[in-house]
């Protein structure tokens, strides 16, 4: 099977007429084209200026620089590199069915394709011990969980990410055991596809989504049941003192933080979970499945770089008011870095 071949059609184009082994090339209709322009235009704008409104917020206010909110910073970093940098000549080789920037910027491309991913699921992980110990052991939080400690763990996720995204592509190891057939049907000039062999897709999908999502999955279960539990033992005791209801104030915000991450973590799953199948499976049955499936459910991971901000602004009124005030230029005033986000 050809991992570059077109829908039949009477004529037969190549992305490089006069290059041998050129890709075939697919000419959607005119109308088809346009709707495609204009759905990526609107993805790619609200991708880099969702993600880049959150990394302003957290940069700009002091009151948002925790360690929690360090971590989202570093999601909503990869979420807009994804936009920015690898989402954009991935939609123009779906649009025009080829690939026109080269081999090497290919490798790259997959190559920073592959870090972000990773390190999108390794701050997820990040974020997932920070709930647990924000909800499960909240004493020995602050102690655990320091600036310090979460700036170590972003750059140690940023550096494994890099390593084996760069590695995976530039060693060839994704084509370990099945070169002869991704030289002789699937690589093309003008192609700029992630072929993987039978090994490389099972141990990247295990590694690399289903251990770490299944991980915090169950992570989050026993968060939500604590929390819970917690929630039952403040009821019972009732908000008869100071202390006890700043007990219930900061168990209730530790609680929504909780949820929200959670839908984050939850949206990110739901739209990796169809591709992780598909390259779970695909090898195992001689690659059949369509090139436009692929690409369809490929395509769909990148919305969840497109979903975080718009959660965090429907979730936390925190983070709508610091976007509002970004908007509206009144980040430039004296003192803004210092405003109180937490009053209405």
């Amino acid at each position: 099977m050809n991992f570059s071949e077109p829908a039949m059609t009477e004529d037969l184009y190549f992305c490089y007429e006069s290059v041998n082994k050129s890709c075939p090339k697919v000419i959607y209709p005119t109308m088809i084209r346009v709707l495609l322009h204009i759905f990526f235009m609107v993805i790619f704008v609200i991708t880099l200026c969702g993600n880049l409104l959150v990394i302003i917020s957290i940069a700009h206010f002091k009151q948002l620089q925790t360690p929690t909110n360090y971590l989202i910073l570093s999601l909503a970093v990869t979420d807009f590199l994804m936009g920015g940098f690898i989402m954009p000549p991935h939609m123009v080789r779906i649009i025009e069915s080829c690939w026109y920037f080269g081999d090497v910027f290919c490798k790259i491309h997959m190559s920073t394709d592959g870090m972000l991913y990773i390190a999108s699921m390794l701050n997820l992980s990040l974020i997932s011990v920070d709930r647990y110990y924000a909800v499960c052991q909240p004493l020995h939080y602050r102690t655990k969980i320091t600036t310090c400690a979460t700036v170590i763990m972003i750059l140690v996720s940023w550096s494994v990410s890099a390593f084996v995204g760069f590695a995976l592509v530039f060693l060839e190891l994704n084509i370990l055991g099945s070169e002869d057939f991704y030289y002789e049907n699937v690589a093309c000039v003008g192609g700029c596809v992630l072929f993987q062999a039978e090994t490389a897709s099972s141990i990247t999908c295990i590694l690399t989504f289903y251990m770490p999502g299944f991980v915090m999955l169950v992570m989050y279960q026993k968060i939500f049941h604590v929390a819970q539990k917690q929630a039952r033992s403040i009821h019972s005791i009732g908000c008869n003192n100071v202390q006890t209801e700043n007990r219930t104030s900061s168990s209730n915000k530790e609680r929504k933080a909780t949820k929200t991450l959670a839908i984050v973590m939850g949206v990110f799953l739901s739209c990796c979970i169809p591709f992780f199948i598909c390259n779970l499976i695909n090898p195992y049955i001689n690659y059949s499945i369509p090139p436009v499936l692929l690409e369809t459910v490929f395509c769909i991971t990148y919305l969840n770089s497109t979903c975080n901000p718009i959660i965090y602004g429907f979730y936390y009124s925190w983070f709508r008011k610091a976007f509002k005030m970004i908007i509206f230029g009144k980040i430039f005033h004296a003192d803004s870095s210092r405003a109180n986000l937490f009053t209405e």
